[in-house]
């Protein structure tokens, strides 16, 4: 492998040292020397600085994982807390072998409770050790090599002296997957994919805090029910309030007296709302990875296949074939006066077919992106809900598993059973039939029911935006067309149907001629204000160059049009002939009427509708972006106009002073 990398090098090397025939050749060699010297590897490591403006790939390592870890630490924090509280050793009622309900524990070695706590610091440390490294207290090298080094001791330890009690395990899994995905992302910035640190958004920032806040929550509330209801141990009331805020509501645990059934009101209420907006987060999050990494490729997918199948107009196509000779006898035509003027002349009484070609050919770029546009809509959409469904039935039969091994020695729970138990725990229904009693299936519960739940409602937040949207239009429609008509429901309908659309017209103008001559002709002034049909691309082609004032008045109106149309929901999309009047209304104020003449017989948009710079791509609404250009465009138009004005202003003084000179 090494030796032919050397020889291909080599051979490129003599063929770019070779003699030059022209400067090209040479300024060709200089350019592929330094490529050919130093080749790519990419096992060298290359730490970069922060904010470097290089491109960054890895984006789940660099993005996704850090949020899990810190997301998944607390909830290791919480089972670790669990565990230590917790005997880890019970005696079975003789009557009873085998049912975990009915043991009894007994106190741990005081080893073991020291090696316990001391897992749990080594568990906090390293979260405290991520936060900083996402608040930028302590640098990314120190920061996330000792979480990483943290947590391995707490899963260390806590492997070192587990008898399968389940708190501990689970506590010892979730620190050491955070532990290994950390590791992924330490690999990703040595390798050089992405800088030491990444701009937190505000989501993710509150994704962070939220997560903290819900498990203090439940972990505090815990203790607090433990002490209250002197029955319960502090695994049971962790399982209690796990149950209470995701409102499952088994009824297998409930308040053994006044004093917790008071505390229960404001506790359920403070954990609910602290959960809604933990799922908030966690869906922002994702729809914010999904457009950055998904959606975004698959429009530029599109995109660049749409490209690569269409030609603008026949300048571009001259260009493909030629660019070199149509620069260089362009510029021998442009070097010549007369041959230019005569060009200038050409242009002017370019026919009004040819123009009306270029429009065509814009407008099918135009159409052709706004079906891209469609297309995304549609797969972000649908991609997020066949995520989140795929996610849902991940959790409902991986869960049954977990549940049918862990319930079937004290339960004789069957495969069947255990998803019964999960279907009707992720839509929280709770019948109390079934629920998890073994030492096992309790700490299960609560690691899994605080995915699944939290994915049961993004998933039905995702069939808002499609299904049930889907049914919501189609309620409106039955309605519109039986009990409930809507005023234009037959208009809609017939402006589908071209053909009867045009022989009704014809009717009602026949009838409206025979109105008028019958009344006789109207007299007074006519109505400006009422709405002008949108113009065609005939009506473009042919439009002559309109007065600057005339241009300054429309822009003020178009200004206040698409102000209006920002409140619109869903956002206003506007069709290739308002994008034609409103570039019109752009351009004027920074060209002179002789420029922007030429430049319309070119098209009357000065970027192509399929390209990185088209306005179909920027991340605001089409109202915001063209309001933004519009408001630039009335700035210029009145800045100019105040620079004339105060020259005008200036030359007239001088004049009356001259003239009083000359009189005195």
């Amino acid at each position: 492998m090494g030796d032919r990398g050397s020889a291909t090098s080599s051979n490129v090397t003599d063929t770019v040292k070779g003699p030059p025939h022209n400067d090209g050749d040479v300024q060709l060699a200089k350019t592929l020397e330094p490529a050919v010297a130093s080749p790519k590897r990419p096992w060298k490591f290359r730490m970069r600085p922060d904010d470097d403006g290089e491109p960054q790939d890895w984006w789940f390592a660099s993005t996704a994982i850090p949020l899990l870890a810190a997301t998944s630490g607390p909830l290791a924090n919480v089972m670790s807390i669990a565990a230590l509280i917790t005997s880890w050793r019970s005696q079975y009622d003789p009557a009873n072998p085998g049912v975990d309900a009915l043991s009894v524990g007994f106190p741990d070695p005081h080893w073991c409770i020291a090696l316990n706590a001391a897992s749990l610091v080594c568990g906090f440390a390293g979260n405290i050790f991520l936060l900083f490294n996402f608040t930028r207290r302590v640098r990314y090298i120190v920061a996330l090599p000792a979480t990483i080094i943290l947590w391995y001791f707490a899963t260390g330890i806590l492997i070192g002296i587990t008898t399968w009690y389940w708190h501990a395990v689970i506590a010892a899994v979730l620190y050491l997957l955070s532990s290994m995905a950390l590791m992924m992302n330490m690999l990703g910035y040595f390798l050089g994919h992405y800088p030491q640190h990444f701009e937190l958004s505000d989501e993710q920032r509150n994704l962070i805090l939220q997560t903290m806040m819900f498990f203090v929550w439940l972990a505090g509330g815990a203790g607090v029910f433990t002490r209250l209801d002197s029955g319960w141990q502090y695994v049971d009331a962790l399982y209690f309030c796990d149950v209470t805020i995701l409102t499952v509501g088994f009824g297998d645990f409930h308040p053994l007296n006044d004093t917790s059934r008071g505390l229960i009101l404001p506790y359920s209420v403070g954990g609910i709302i602290i959960l809604g907006l933990m799922v908030s987060s966690i869906r922002k999050f994702a729809q914010e990875i999904s457009h950055d990494n998904i959606v975004k490729r698959h429009v530029e997918k599109r995109r660049v296949r749409t490209i690569d199948r269409s030609v603008s107009n026949a300048v571009e196509l001259e260009e493909r074939q030629g660019a070199g000779k149509i620069k260089e006898r362009h510029h021998r035509l442009e070097s010549n006066k007369h041959l230019r003027t005569g060009m200038k002349q050409l242009r002017r009484i370019a026919s009004q077919k040819q123009k009306l070609i270029l429009l065509q050919e814009e407008k099918d770029r135009f159409d052709a992106m706004r079906k891209i546009q469609q297309s995304t809509s549609k797969f972000k959409k649908y991609s997020a809900l066949a995520m989140s469904a795929i996610a849902f039935g991940l959790l409902w039969c991986v869960g049954a598993v977990g549940f049918w091994q862990a319930e079937q020695k004290s339960q004789g729970l069957s495969y069947f059973q255990a998803l019964y138990f999960c279907y009707v725990s992720l839509l929280t229904i709770g019948y109390g039939d079934l629920s998890p009693s073994s030492n096992a299936g309790k700490p299960f519960f609560i690691v899994w029911s605080l995915i699944a739940v939290p994915t049961m409602t993004i998933l039905i937040s995702d069939m808002g935006d499609t299904v049930i949207a889907s049914f919501k239009r189609g309620t409106f429609t039955l309605a519109d067309w039986t009990v409930l008509p809507k005023a234009g429901v037959w208009r809609a309908l017939l402006e589908r149907h071209p053909r009867i659309w045009d022989w009704l017209q014809r009717k009602v103008a026949e009838a409206e001629e025979e109105k008028r001559v019958s009344q006789g002709f109207p007299t007074g002034p006519v109505d400006e204000d009422r709405d002008a049909p949108p113009p065609t691309l005939k009506d473009i082609a042919g439009l002559d160059r309109l007065d600057e004032q005339v241009l300054a008045r429309k822009l003020g109106l178009a200004i206040r049009k698409i102000a209006n149309d920002l409140s619109a929901d869903p956002p206003r999309m506007y069709t290739y002939e308002e994008w034609a009047e409103y570039t019109r209304l752009i351009r004027f104020s920074r060209m002179s009427p002789a420029e922007l003449d030429e430049e319309e017989e070119q098209g009357l948009i000065e970027w192509d509708w399929i390209g990185e710079d088209s306005p179909m791509m920027a991340e605001k609404c089409e109202s915001e972006w063209l309001l933004d250009r519009l408001c630039e465009s009335l700035d210029r138009y009145m800045r100019i106009h105040t620079q004339h004005y105060n020259k005008g202003r200036t030359g007239r003084s001088r004049r009356r002073r001259k003239v009083h000179f000359s009189q005195a």
